[in-house]
């Protein structure tokens, strides 16, 4: 008995856009928590609240934005803050993950205690550390006063290099601190699972060549790591320059304005002075920061890469 044609083709239409239908909940997701909020971003960010409703402005907004004193100054900050925190936080978790590699006793014991600050949030990070510089009972209060250091109330040292607040206050060291150590173990343990794929052949080959510890982890374990180590800066940059928790609970943008990075300048410019339109404006920079840090960041790592 004969199929009818018309079957077999209806089954072959089907079959050629199921795949459609089997991510078209996935694509309906992506517009309502992404795409959505992106293109009303955007349409807030070119109109201005005002007692009747909102009013379109135009550009305004970002007049206002680029006006205040506040905004280049936050630039500023945000660039050490992430200097710091990123060149810091890779720093120790490579260092961390190669003793950990080398099958210490208590290997797994350490690896459990290490991984206990990445599941403690932002802010309860930021209120702990916050304690701990206190200056009626903080456990380092003592320690600093007696060297003349109160981190939160120390204002910025006059700057050596113009406008650009360098050196950073005592805060903003403090705060990239207490944001290392809350990213440090999933950092860590990002690049010690890279180092386990690292062949052992291959390193063995390079001591038995008279390559020491400083040639092997220069000209082989880095670069076979590469990939991991651009998902690690990825995760610390975007995190860092859009973060907003541990500087609200550390240092709430203080002392004076000595911490206030773009995130939370966005924060206080939407929930604490409820000029949304400005937000907005603001939100946008940032999203094009962002984007521009990843294209850094892939540009510099394919550059290395063609140069190994």
């Amino acid at each position: 008995m004969q199929k009818n044609p018309s079957i077999n083709r209806r089954r072959f239409e089907i079959g050629k856009s199921l795949p459609f239908w089997l991510i078209l909940p996935t694509i309906i997701v992506i517009l309502i928590v992404q795409v959505y909020p992106a293109l009303y971003t955007l349409w807030l960010s070119f109109q201005e609240r005002e007692p009747q409703g909102w009013n379109y402005v135009g550009f305004k907004n970002f007049e206002r934005l680029f006006g205040t004193g506040l905004f280049p100054e936050s630039i500023g900050h945000t660039a050490i803050f992430l200097i710091g925190y990123t060149a810091l936080t890779l720093t120790l978790g490579f260092f961390i993950a190669l003793m950990l590699k080398r099958n210490v006793p208590m290997t797994g014991f350490y690896v459990t205690i290490l991984f206990i600050p990445w599941i403690i949030s932002d802010i309860i990070t930021g209120l702990v550390f916050r304690l701990m510089v206190s200056p009626d009972y903080g456990l380092f209060s003592g320690f600093l006063e007696d060297r003349g250091i109160s981190v939160l109330i120390d204002s910025r040292p006059e700057s050596l290099i113009g406008n650009f607040p360098f050196p950073p206050a005592p805060a903003m060291i403090f705060l990239i601190l207490a944001a290392s150590w809350r990213a440090l173990p999933f950092i860590t343990l990002l690049i010690l699972a890279a180092l386990q794929t690292v062949p052992s052949e291959v390193m063995e080959s390079a001591r038995i060549d008279g390559a020491n510890g400083i040639q092997i982890t220069q000209h082989i374990t880095l670069p076979l790591i590469m990939p991991a180590m651009v998902v690690a800066l990825f995760n610390l940059t975007l995190g860092g320059m859009n973060g907003v928790g541990m500087v609200f609970s550390l240092t709430g943008g203080g002392p004076g304005t000595a911490t206030y990075v773009l995130s939370y300048f966005l924060y206080v410019l939407g929930w604490g002075q409820l000029r949304f339109g400005r937000a907005a404006a603001l939100a946008l920079l940032i999203a094009i920061v962002n984007w521009f840090l990843i294209y850094l960041v892939l540009r510099t790592t394919r550059i290395n890469a063609k140069e190994q």
